[in-house]
């Protein structure tokens, strides 16, 4: 029986396990569930998902609904198939491991979220250099939502550059975060690190800082997250993997 996969590859944390399936060359199916669809999901998924949750595996008779949780069962379980470095090979590799996926989750992703969040509402044109939203031919409701996702744009942009300061510095001396292999600490980055480096006015986080920029570019190379990203193209048919 192939592992279970429902949710969309769209989601930052369906494409987090998509990667770590295929990194472990472990046969999945990806049934497609579209989050938003309400009282229209199929049932299979609302019992095990009653209150619909975008991301949940099954896996035999286990089933976990949190994609870090998910990274460490697949990593473990499947140690020794596929790329046999994903969670470290000692306890020291993986203390390491385990601090870098912390700071993942507690430090990079609610800030990168919340800035292609805010990025989403704010036109492509609106300066965002600290002058505010222009008062003309605007809405004052409207006008009241830009400031709103300026700030949080703002606030994100600090948060993340003093974390993207920490990366550059620890970059600098090892190839990866957590090693000098790629691990779970530098794949679990990748869906809201693709999202800032696809937008211009968030890209630029990772562009000024070389050593996150030659790490960017190395870990979005990966085979098994370009087989996300055709994940993520409209489907045209569902069969396992």
């Amino acid at each position: 029986m192939p592992v279970k996969v429902f949710g969309s590859p769209a989601s930052a944390e369906v494409a987090r396990v998509l990667t770590c399936l295929f990194e472990k060359d472990v046969e999945f199916q990806l049934i497609r569930v579209d989050s938003f669809r309400g009282p229209k999901r199929m049932p299979q998924y609302l019992k095990l998902q009653p209150h619909g949750e975008a991301l949940t595996l099954e896996d035999g008779n286990v089933t976990l609904v949190e994609s870090r949780k998910i990274l460490r069962h697949i990593a473990a379980k499947y140690n020794h198939q596929g790329y046999k470095d994903l969670f470290g090979q000692g306890a020291l590799e993986r203390a390491s491991i385990e601090q870098w996926l912390q700071t993942e989750e507690h430090s990079f992703d609610i800030p990168s979220a919340d800035m292609v969040y805010s990025l989403s509402y704010l036109p492509p044109d609106m300066p965002l250099d600290g002058r505010g939203v222009p008062a003309a031919g605007m809405h004052p409701s409207h006008r009241q939502k830009m400031e709103e996702m300026l700030q949080l744009f703002e606030k994100s942009r600090r948060d993340l550059g003093k974390l993207l300061d920490i990366y550059e510095q620890r970059l600098g001396e090892m190839e990866y975060l957590a090693d000098d292999k790629f691990t779970l600490a530098d794949l679990s980055h990748l869906p809201n690190a693709d999202r800032l480096a696809a937008d211009p006015r968030s890209a630029r986080l990772i562009e000024s800082r070389k050593n996150v920029s030659r790490w960017w570019y190395t870990i979005s190379g990966r085979d098994s997250w370009k087989r996300v990203k055709e994940l993520q193209r409209p489907p045209s048919a569902e069969a396992p993997f």
